[in-house]
């Protein structure tokens, strides 16, 4: 029988090194195989959004809201792979960046041009706004022919009105919502989205010709623990607007306004069908417009049918919680 003889320190000591660094490179491998897979799935679920199914709670439409948001998931999982140094890990870090660039790469972009005929400025001034005139003085010094207003409250009409230069004589108040314009305007009306009024028609004799105006003020949503996505009532004003604005013979129709949504969201589908955003098409980044100290989403909008955007952008903070949006068209 052979007997081993023991080991000596000198050669117990790299052997127990060495198993100290493999298990190190195991467990280093094991990690970095659940950071790819997790960059895997993470890519998955970004391309599958639309899969996520709306139900009771509307969980669709959420998701939808904040989905430009969801690229902060990828520098964690970047970092964690360079902590690990796990190569494959680094590599499928690049899956989610591709799909969220897929979806949103064109709004970091700036598309603005020149040679706008038209422009327009909407914006949710707030029913609680400290400074109507001087929000009215800050949208007339955009120079746009157009000014839509939404929350327009009775007690601030007066002085929001007075505030604006003389150009802008021609105007149309339905409830909340208001235009002004310095053209002409003829079949100045309430929509019928919601029992009160929160949306108008105008018709205006710009110098190429007829432009029909819708302004809206939809439904407001609120995310609770009991119901989720508060949006139905949103989504079916969404749907009465669309209709209308479908409906409408006109060959140059604006739709703007405060829709309380986003672009992405699936609840407002009807109502952007068909239509051009303005920031999608010829802004320069998403746009954000709401909350005005640290805007998130954008919810207030300038859409088009039979113009072409040039240029669109937020402007600076008024006394509102919202951000005003202005865009150029070529008529």
């Amino acid at each position: 029988m052979t007997v081993e003889a023991p080991l000596t320190t000198t050669e117990a000591l790299p052997r127990a090194m060495d198993d100290r660094s493999r298990r190190r490179f195991d467990l280093r491998s094991a990690n970095g195989r659940w950071i790819a897979a997790a960059s895997l799935l993470y890519a998955i679920a970004l391309l599958a959004h639309p899969l996520v199914p709306n139900g009771a709670r509307n969980s669709g439409s959420l998701v939808d809201t904040f989905l430009p948001w969801s690229w902060l998931a990828i520098p964690l999982l970047l970092f964690l792979a360079l902590v690990r140094r796990a190569p494959l890990a680094l590599i499928t870090t690049l899956l989610p960046g591709l799909a969220w660039l897929g979806l949103f790469g064109g709004s970091l972009i700036d598309q603005r041009g020149t040679g706008g005929e038209l422009t327009v400025v909407s914006h949710n001034i707030g029913a609680e706004n400290p400074d109507p005139a001087g929000t009215a003085r800050t949208l007339a010094k955009t120079g746009a022919q157009v000014i839509a207003v939404q929350e327009l409250s009775t007690t601030a009409r007066e002085e929001f009105q007075g505030a604006l230069p003389a150009r802008y004589r021609h105007h149309t108040v339905q409830g909340g919502v208001g235009l002004w314009s310095t053209y002409a305007m003829t079949a100045a009306e309430p929509v019928d989205i919601m029992p009160w009024p929160r949306a108008l028609r105008a018709t205006l004799a710009t110098p190429k010709g007829p432009v029909t105006v819708f302004v809206a003020h939809l439904a407001s949503v609120r995310v609770t623990s009991e119901s989720g996505f508060t949006t139905n009532r949103r989504d079916q004003a969404a749907d009465l607007l669309a209709r209308a604005v479908d409906r409408d013979p006109a060959a140059k129709v604006l739709l703007v306004g405060d829709f309380n949504g986003t672009s992405h969201d699936r609840g407002l589908a009807s109502l952007l069908d068909g239509m051009t955003s303005a920031q999608e098409v010829a802004g320069d980044g998403f746009g954000f417009s709401w909350p005005a100290r640290f805007a998130l989403a954008r919810i207030d909008h300038i859409l088009a049918r039979g113009l072409r955007p040039t240029s669109a952008d937020t402007l600076p903070p008024t006394g509102s919680d919202h951000l005003p949006v202005v865009a150029s068209f070529r008529l």
